[in-house]
């Protein structure tokens, strides 16, 4: 296989570009890197392809050399041929690689292995030639031993060897393979005894359950196979046997008269008895794998908007973590995420204590200036929600103060508060008084904040906890990188935490990043990097763009202008009459202008930037020290709240996206329990999936299509035409 043509047709890209970028990898470069500081050898490649294309990569790299594996082991044995030769060459997975160098495994007893052992295998090769004339009987009467006492035993025994024969054909495996996946069906039922438990209410839709293999989607797998591992549900793959039979017959019968005979019940009882359960397994292990590939891109999908949400910055900002017996802990933090002022409240039952918390609330908004309040969406949230929004009417009608909250997702914070981070950070506070400082700065700054918390509990996928870990850190590892990498990262004030995802760092170098901050006081320069421990050249190219400085002595440390490109940032800033306190002082708006007027090809070859390079370097030249999270909506902060019983069915309600999943997106408007919008409610035109059209915390107009307010759901609905039509 030539991998780099493969690769080049895969990710349709040119052969020079596929090429270069396997070499930047192969040389150490990390991924916020090469897409960011090397678009022009590869074509402008985004991370998340470069991500894909670097899993292919080693997948191929990994079957090539399970190829050169498998050769070496069948040559060890004598047994190479040409027609193995190419059918390893042809094999395009590792499916394939194991199905040719199946017959050449060391194998476990086997009834085959032991009909070998008593001399057989020459009367099975008799058998299977089918020649007519053989008279099979006689033959095998010619193996009759003391461990062979009969003709029939002889028999018997050469078929459990051509059995094994048969099943061991890497082209039949092949056949019956895709026979499962295109005509096989699914089904499941309850396991006996389990139907009245609570919780197998669960799977109550997969109690007598059937679908095509081809048609299933992935959710319903994962669930399948969630259900069989907690003991609730039996799940089982079918297809048509008698059909299957005749699929690993076809291949080897001829007209032999007796020895056909024989070679057909051998093909038939090799199917039953070895390659159907193997089959079955590896099927229900793809759809799996199929699956939970799946489950991580939407995963990925939804991270993503998630993490790169618009900060509220600047703002006094009040975290709210509800409960009900034990209290709400209250802190309020400022607009850089400083604890000011930390308190428990108890304004939700049992202890009702309304006035009181009122009373405590109002003078803490007052003396700080609070300016928002973040309310975690966990138990007693709804009963705080309804709190809040009296609290906040009964403040604007004293004084006239604005004051607005958001329920953001607390998902994770408990597990933060928990955490060794979570008590290095604040030794003193209790575990739900640092939930609170979590639920306040994930308003704030969510990436700073949920950066801190393992991805897994962030609460935007399905399934997470059933998938292989190692994979799932990888890619979920990966969004992380690219967005911090994306925003850019404060030197001076970045955390541990923050710092671990910038592109060539790891844990040990954040730390000592932050040690030496805090013996020598904040960076002026961004060559001060170098002088970490740890923190050698190879990691300062691959980091030192993605680091800002603020107020540092060059105004270019506070822009995503590599080092590398700073001469030829001042050679283009002098090309049009600017200096760098120009920059400082934004007064260079018009350069994009003067650019464009001077010629574009004609200022690259002047400055010797390549003009996909020229093109960024403008952007931050324009706008030194930007967020490129501030050009996003805003989150929606909220002065009212309904309940799920003020919802009818037509009314048109602004949201926001909380959850897309694989059969729609669920979508938080205001009440405690979120909606769900279905994808074939989504938009009129046909899509195949749900993140198409919608992602996490975008904003979106919905109409209520039902309320179910024993069940506590809600159908939403985002279609224009025949929108309930009983309305």
């Amino acid at each position: 296989m030539d991998i780099l043509q493969t690769i080049t047709q895969e990710f349709n890209l040119t052969e020079n570009h596929a090429k270069n970028i396997i070499s930047l990898i192969d040389e150490g470069n990390t991924i916020p890197f090469i897409a960011r500081y090397r678009k022009e050898m590869t074509g402008s490649c985004d991370d998340q392809v470069l991500r894909e294309l670097n899993d292919r990569l080693t997948y191929l790299r990994n079957l090539e050399k399970r190829k050169e594996e498998v050769s070496a082991a069948i040559e060890e044995q004598g047994k190479m041929t040409d027609e193995i030769r190419s059918a390893l060459e042809k094999a395009a997975t590792l499916t394939e690689v194991e199905d040719v160098y199946r017959p050449y495994k060391q194998k476990r007893k086997t009834r085959a292995s032991v009909a070998i052992a008593k001399g057989l295998q020459p009367l099975a090769d008799a058998i299977f030639a089918q020649d007519k004339t053989l008279d099979v009987k006689k033959e095998a009467e010619k193996y009759i031993t003391e461990e062979v006492p009969t003709a029939e035993e002889a028999i018997s025994g050469a078929q459990d060897i051509i059995a094994e024969m048969i099943s061991d054909d890497a082209a039949t495996r092949k056949k019956i393979r895709n026979f499962f996946f295109n005509h096989g069906e699914i089904s499941s039922s309850y396991v006996k005894g389990k139907e009245e438990e609570d919780e197998a209410k669960t799977y109550e839709m997969y109690k007598s359950y059937s679908e095509p293999v081809s048609e299933i989607k992935s959710h319903r797998v994962l669930a399948l196979n969630r259900g069989e591992k907690e003991g609730f549900l039996k799940v089982s793959l079918v297809c048509d046997s008698d059909f299957a039979k005749r699929i690993a017959a076809a291949a080897f019968l001829k007209d032999g008269g007796e020895s056909t005979k024989i070679v057909r019940a051998a093909a038939e009882d090799g199917y039953e008895r070895l390659i159907a359960p193997s089959v079955e397994r590896e099927v229900r292990a793809q759809l799996f794998d199929d699956a939970s590939e799946q489950a991580i891109k939407m995963f990925e999908i939804n991270l993503k908007p998630l993490l790169m949400q618009p900060p509220v910055k600047n703002k006094i900002t009040m975290g709210w973590d509800p409960a009900f017996r034990t209290g709400c802990k209250i802190c309020i933090v400022d607009g850089t995420g400083k604890v000011l002022d930390k308190t428990v409240v108890y304004p939700t039952p049992p202890q009702n204590k309304t006035e009181e918390a009122k009373k405590t609330l109002k003078a803490l908004i007052q003396k700080y200036g609070v300016e928002v309040i973040s309310c975690g969406n966990g138990t007693a949230s709804k009963e705080s929600e309804i709190f809040i929004a009296e609290l906040i009417k009964e403040i604007k009608a004293e004084t006239g103060r604005e004051v607005g909250y958001v329920i953001v997702s607390e998902a994770g914070a408990s597990v933060y508060s928990a955490s060794a981070l979570g008590a290095e950070e604040f030794p003193d506070y209790d575990v739900t008084a640092r939930s609170a400082v979590s639920i306040a700065r994930r308003l704030q700054d969510p990436l700073a904040e949920l950066i801190k918390i393992d991805p897994k509990s962030i609460g935007v996928g399905q399934y997470q906890h059933d998938m292989n870990e190692k994979r799932l850190d990888s890619a979920l590892g990966g969004v992380l990188e690219d967005c911090v990498n994306s925003v850019g990262v404060d030197l001076n004030t970045a955390s541990v935490s923050l710092l671990r995802y910038v592109a060539g760092l790891n844990s040990a170098v954040a730390k000592n990043i932050v040690a030496y901050r805090e013996e020598n006081g904040k960076f002026t320069s961004r060559k001060q990097l170098l002088k970490v421990p740890k923190l050698g050249e190879k990691a300062y190219t691959q980091c030192a763009g993605f680091l800002r400085i603020d107020c540092g002595d060059n105004i270019l440390d506070n822009t995503a202008v590599h080092p590398e490109s700073y001469e030829k940032a001042e050679k283009l800033l002098s090309l049009f009459s600017y200096t760098k306190e120009d920059v400082r002082a934004r007064r260079i708006s018009d350069l994009r202008d003067k650019l464009k007027a001077y010629g574009v090809d004609k200022a690259a070859k002047e400055t010797d930037l390549d003009k996909a390079t020229l093109a960024d370097i403008v952007t931050e030249l324009m706008k030194p020290g930007r967020d490129i999270r501030d050009a996003l909506p805003a989150p929606m902060l909220r002065k009212d709240i309904m309940g799920i019983e003020d919802l009818k069915p037509g009314m048109e309600i602004t949201g926001t996206v909380r959850n897309v999943v694989d059969f729609g997106a669920f979508v938080d408007i205001g009440v405690h329990q979120d909606g769900l919008v279905h994808i074939s409610e989504i938009t009129d035109k046909y899509i195949r999936h749900p993140s198409e059209v919608l992602k996490v915390g975008q904003v979106v107009k919905v109409t209520v299509k039902d309320v179910d307010i024993k069940k506590n759901r809600i159908a939403l609905t985002m279609r224009k035409k025949n929108l309930l039509s009983s309305v």
